[in-house]
C-alpha cells in the first residue's frame, strides 16, 4: 500500500499562505549550508507529487524558471522532472512536465491510490487537498518546516477540518536559520 504524506512551510502563526496567497516567505535565502543540504536531500525522494490546482500554478509558474535553476538547481530539476498529480475542476490541461490532470473528488481519488502499487504520494502546498484528506484519515505523515515569520493573517491548512486529528511527533530538527522541521504520523486513537 502506498503512503500519503503532506509536506508544508508554515508560519509561526500557523498559516501556509499570506493572505495573498503567497508564499514565497517561505523560500527567502539564508546562508545556512545545513539547512540548503536538508532541502536538497528531501527532494531526491521518488514520490509523486500531488497539488490543488492553485498550488500547480504557483509551482508550474516558478520551477521551469532559469531563476529556480539558478537558486535551487537540485530542487528545480526534481520538481520539473518529477511525477506530478494535479486535482481541478477548471484546469483544460496540464502544461509541465509529467503531470496527470484528475478532475474527481481528491479524497476518494487518493484512497483508491494509495490501494494501488506504484511509488508514495506527496501533498505539496495545496490546502484544501490537505484538508480533504486530513478529515478523511488518509494521510500517513505529516511534514512542516515551520519558518521564523509572523504573517498575522493568511491560511490555515486545517481551516475546513472539523475533525480533530491527534498526532504524535516522530522527528523535530532546528536549523540555524530559525526554521524548524517537524515530522508528525497519526496518533492510535485517531481523532477526538
Amino acid at each position: 500500500m502506498r503512503r500519503l504524506t503532506m509536506f508544508n512551510n508554515i508560519s509561526l502563526d500557523g498559516y501556509f499562505v499570506d493572505a495573498q496567497g503567497e508564499m514565497s516567505w517561505a523560500r527567502v535565502d539564508s546562508d545556512d549550508a545545513e539547512f540548503a543540504e536538508f532541502t536538497a536531500g528531501n527532494v531526491r525522494g521518488d514520490g509523486v507529487l500531488v497539488f490543488g490546482r492553485v498550488t500547480y500554478d504557483l509551482m508550474a509558474g516558478f520551477w521551469p524558471t532559469p531563476a529556480a535553476a539558478q537558486h535551487f538547481p537540485e530542487v528545480a530539476r526534481r520538481m520539473n522532472t518529477g511525477l506530478k498529480i494535479v486535482f481541478s475542476r477548471t484546469l483544460g490541461k496540464a502544461g509541465w512536465n509529467n503531470v496527470t490532470l484528475v478532475n474527481e473528488d481528491p479524497s476518494a481519488a487518493l484512497g483508491r491510490l494509495k490501494r494501488e502499487q506504484g511509488p508514495d504520494l506527496v501533498i505539496l502546498g495545496s490546502g484544501t487537498i490537505v484538508a480533504q484528506a486530513a478529515a478523511a484519515g488518509l494521510i500517513d505523515e505529516y511534514q512542516f518546516v515551520v519558518n521564523p515569520v509572523i504573517l498575522g493573517t493568511g491560511r490555515s491548512l486545517f481551516e475546513s477540518v472539523s475533525t480533530r486529528p491527534q498526532l504524535k511527533l516522530l522527528k523535530n530538527r532546528a536549523f540555524k536559520n530559525g526554521r524548524t522541521y517537524l515530522t508528525y504520523a497519526p496518533a492510535p486513537g485517531g481523532n477526538v
